[in-house]
C-alpha cells in the first residue's frame, strides 16, 4: 500500500513537472523572438551588416508605432464593450468605423516608412525583407500551435 502511494506521488510529481515545463515553453520570450526575427529577415533578404544596422532601427520604430495603434484600438473597443453589454447598431457601426480608421492609419504609417526605408534598401531587398517578416510570423504561429 505504501509503495502504491509513493508510486502515485511520484507519477503526480512527474506529471506536474512535465506540465510546468510545457507551459514555460509556450510562453514567448519577446527578446529572443525579436532577435530571431531580425536574424531571419537579415538572412532571407540578404542584408549586409551595414544595411541591417540602418534598416532595423526604422523597422523597429515602425513596429512600435503599429503596436501602439493596435493597442489604442483594442483599448477603445474593450472600453465600449465594458460600458455597454447590449450594444446598439450605432455602437457596432462605430466599432466598424474604428476598424477602418485603424487600417487607414496603419497604411499611412507604412507609406511614410516605405519612403524612408527605400533610401536604405533597394526595392528588391525591401520587398524580400517584408516577405521574410510574413514568413517568419507564419512559422512562429505554427510552432506556437504545435504544428
Amino acid at each position: 500500500m505504501k509503495k502504491n502511494i509513493t508510486l502515485l506521488c511520484f507519477v503526480f510529481l512527474i506529471s506536474l513537472f512535465s506540465f510546468s515545463t510545457q507551459a514555460q515553453r509556450r510562453k514567448m520570450n519577446m527578446a529572443d523572438y525579436e532577435k530571431r526575427k531580425m536574424e531571419y529577415i537579415r538572412k532571407e533578404a540578404g542584408l549586409t551588416q551595414e544595411e541591417a544596422a540602418k534598416y532595423f532601427p526604422l523597422y523597429n520604430d515602425l513596429s512600435k508605432k503599429k503596436f501602439e495603434l493596435h493597442k489604442q484600438h483594442r483599448d477603445k473597443v474593450e472600453m465600449m464593450k465594458q460600458r455597454n453589454k447590449n450594444m446598439t447598431d450605432e455602437e457596432y457601426r462605430q466599432l466598424l468605423e474604428n476598424d477602418v480608421d485603424l487600417k487607414l492609419k496603419e497604411a499611412e504609417l507604412e507609406k511614410q516608412y516605405a519612403e524612408k526605408l527605400e533610401k536604405i534598401l533597394s526595392p528588391e531587398k525591401l520587398y524580400r525583407a517584408q516577405q521574410a517578416e510574413r514568413k517568419f510570423m507564419q512559422q512562429e504561429v505554427m510552432k506556437f500551435r504545435g504544428n
